[in-house]
This record gives C-alpha cells, sequence and structure tokens, in this order.
C-alpha cells in the first residue's frame, strides 16, 4: 500500500474514533438533566451506561470472527451506521425503557468497528510503527470523548438534553459512506516475512478462546479489564461529580471534564506511543514498561485528585489522566505483535470481552450502587480507582517474561505459511 495512503486510512480511523467515543459520553454529559427529568437514583442512571458496554463486548464475538473472515472496510462501514441511528433514536427516548434499549443498541455498532479497525491498520504498518500508529488512531478517543462532554454539555444546557443526542449523531453517515469506500488491504501486508492472504478461513468462536494460550494476550487483557474499570467509571461520573463537588452547572461541567479528558488523553495516548516505539530499540518489553509505569502513577495521583481542592483537583487529574492513556498505543501494538495477522481482530474481540465485560461494563453501575450506599460519589471512586490501578499493574508484570517468546512465535508461525 503506497505509504500517503496509509496516513489517509490513518486519518479517517481517527475520525471514526473521535465518533465512536463521541457518541458514547455524550450520555454521561447529560446525565444530570436526564436523572432529573426521569426522577433516577445513581444506581438507574449508571446502568445507562452498563446497557452500552454489556452489549458492545457480547457482540464483539460474532463482529470478531467476521472481521477476520470478511472485508473489513465493510464491517467498519455498517458499524458506524448503526451506532449513528442508535444516538438518534436515545434523543427520541420517552422513558427510561428506550433510553436504556437505545443505549444498547449503540454497543452493537461500536462492537462492529473495533477489531476490523485494528486488524486493518496492522496491515497498513509495520510493527516497528505500530506503537505510534495505534497511539495516532486512539487519539480520536480522547477527542471524541472532549466533543461528547463540552459539545453535549454546552448543547444539552442551551436547548436540551435531546438535542445533544441529535448533533452528535449526524456526522456518523459521512464517515460510514467514506468507511466503504476505503481500499481492502491483504492481511500480513505490513509483516517482514510470511505470505498475504485475503481473508482467514481458521477465524471461529473457539479460536478466540484457544487465543488466550498466548501468555501476554491474556496477561494483558486481564490487565486492560482493571483499567477499564477505572476509566469508565471515572469517565462516566466526572461531569456528576464535578456538579455535586463544585457546584458547577451541567455546562461548566462538561466543558471541564472534556477539557481535561481531551488534553491528558492526547498527551498520554501520543506519548505513551512515542515511549514505546523509542524504548523497543533497547527493550522487547517497552510496551509493557511504559504501561506499568503509566498504571502505578496514576494510582497515586487520581487518589490525589479525588482528596484534594479545586486548586489542587485540576492538575492532579490531568496528570493523572495522562499516565493511564500511556498503555493506548502499547497495549494496541501488543495484541498485534502476538497474533497472526489472519487472527488479529479475534485477538481483539476476545479482549473486548473479557475487558468490558468483567471491567467497565458495570463500572458505572456499582460505583453509583456504592455512592448510594455510602452518600458519597467520592468515596465510591476512592475505594475502587487505586486498588484496581495497583491490580492492573500488577497483571501486566506477569507478561514481562513471556512478551519475547510470543512474539517470535508468531513471527515464526506467519513464516511458515510462505
Amino acid at each position: 500500500m503506497a505509504s500517503r495512503y496509509r496516513w489517509y486510512v490513518l486519518g479517517l480511523m481517527v475520525g471514526i474514533a473521535l465518533l465512536n467515543y463521541m457518541d458514547r459520553w455524550v450520555g454521561s454529559a447529560v446525565a444530570p438533566l436526564i436523572q432529573v427529568e426521569f426522577h433516577l437514583n445513581d444506581l438507574s442512571i449508571g446502568l445507562l451506561g452498563s446497557a452500552f458496554t454489556l452489549i458492545y463486548a457480547l457482540a464483539a464475538l460474532p463482529f470478531g470472527v467476521w472481521a477476520d473472515r470478511g472485508v473489513r472496510k465493510t464491517i467498519i462501514g455498517i458499524g458506524v451506521s448503526i451506532w449513528s441511528v442508535a444516538t438518534l433514536l436515545t434523543g427520541l427516548s420517552a422513558n427510561y425503557v428506550q433510553l436504556f434499549a437505545t443505549r444498547a443498541v449503540l454497543g452493537i455498532g461500536e462492537a462492529s468497528y473495533f477489531p476490523a479497525g485494528t486488524s486493518l491498520l496492522g496491515d497498513y504498518f509495520p510493527r516497528e510503527e505500530r506503537g505510534r500508529a495505534n497511539a495516532i488512531w486512539g487519539s480520536g478517543t480522547a477527542l471524541g470523548i472532549a466533543v461528547g462532554f463540552i459539545g453535549g454539555g454546552l448543547i444539552a444546557e442551551a436547548y436540551g438534553w435531546r438535542a445533544a443526542f441529535f448533533a452528535t449523531a449526524a456526522p456518523g453517515l459521512l464517515f460510514a459512506v467514506l468507511a466503504f469506500r476505503l481500499r481492502e488491504p491483504l492481511r500480513g501486508s505490513a509483516e517482514a516475512v510470511g505470505s498475504t492472504v485475503a481473508h482467514a478461513s481458521e477465524a471461529s468462536l473457539r479460536m478466540l478462546f484457544e487465543l488466550l494460550r498466548i501468555p501476554t494476550l491474556r496477561w494483558t487483557i486481564l490487565s486492560q479489564t482493571a483499567v477499564f474499570f477505572v476509566l469508565g467509571a471515572n469517565a462516566y461520573w466526572l461531569p456528576t461529580a464535578l456538579t455535586r463537588r463544585f457546584d458547577m452547572s451541567v455546562g461548566e461541567a462538561g466543558t471541564l471534564a472534556g477539557g481535561v479528558i481531551v488534553l491528558g488523553g492526547l498527551v498520554g495516548t501520543l506519548l505513551g506511543g512515542w515511549l514505546a516505539d523509542w524504548r523497543r530499540r533497547r527493550a522487547a518489553a517497552a510496551d509493557l514498561e511504559v504501561s506499568i509505569a503509566g498504571f502505578l502513577f496514576g494510582a497515586v495521583l487520581i487518589v490525589v485528585a479525588l482528596l484534594a481542592p479545586f486548586a489542587i483537583f485540576l492538575p492532579s487529574f490531568l496528570l493523572t489522566v495522562i499516565c493511564l492513556y500511556l498503555f493506548t498505543g502499547p497495549y494496541g501494538a501488543i495484541q498485534q505483535n502476538v497474533v497472526v495477522p489472519t487472527l488479529r481482530a479475534s485477538a481483539v474481540t476476545i479482549g473486548l470481552l473479557i475487558s468490558h465485560l468483567f471491567g467497565d461494563a458495570f463500572a458505572a453501575a456499582v460505583v453509583g450502587l456504592i455512592s448510594d450506599s455510602v452518600g458519597s460519589l467520592q468515596t465510591a471512586l476512592l475505594i475502587v480507582s487505586p486498588t484496581l490501578l495497583l491490580v492492573g499493574a500488577a497483571l501486566a508484570a506477569l507478561a514481562l517474561r513471556s512478551i519475547q517468546p510470543d512474539e517470535a512465535a508468531m513471527d515464526q508461525a506467519w513464516a511458515a505459511r510462505t
């Protein structure tokens, strides 16, 4: 594939990632208004976030297998179309059941995109550039959260929460058309050795779980599960926490939350990819080292942020976000580097299933339940956040010995196909 075109593909994928997270997190930005209109407690509002994540994790199974066996650009285009329509329907919801259902359907659309997208980019960028490519792609998620928070909060404050969903749904159909028009690369195109194939006949639901025999993949998925819980809980509840703790309006809370997440997320994501690719010249475990450092520093900083007054909260939470986003590019690269090209979407899928199902699928609801029980959202976040970040770091450390042998095994397996 021409070098210039692969950067166009990456740019388009960044735009789709932005839409992905914008449509996902606008619900968090307008949650205080939805809570008032429908008279919901924290558990009920938290379940709206869980509805999306749970269906997202389960729907990834069939879409992941399809992504390894079918045309990935088509799967991406279909996914963008589904989640855009679901977001539009959320704005038309007349009761809690309809809200819950439309947020769940959003998960179906978004589940089709990530496994196919990861596999697609893995065939455009070689191993030595994957950390940066995945980091640039991941920067779209930080931008999407920011646009969802800031744009959603400001639109909801001016025109009502329904208008926020209408506005974020509109761009999706354009990006869906662009996705359908992408060039589909052969699998293995970016590998130094081995053949290239159009699709993977070996991909199946059984093969998804057999990939867990790869130690590095297994430990990083479990580590990611713990970190996803922390990210999901804090991102979902941040605007609400700001309105309660610092007496902000919905628009002010959404703007501040979005600003912190976009700045911290962009810096952390891009820095993590660059550091990992730079460190990889000296250490095969570079992706893990950078991620573990981020989890450990993040565990300390998030405690400071949750306990400090506003003047200290802002910089400490920004640094927390930077640390927690360092793993985005490195973990994306790991999932490609230890799995053969024909099964990369399957590897991402099993990671999504486990990380979301046992990570952030119920994170918002669990924190809401704890908040209702102890009478403090701040305390609920303090209970779960540092603990699970330390668990995530410990699980990632278990992969330090296996990553180099697993990468070598992938190279040998793919070379044997020639």
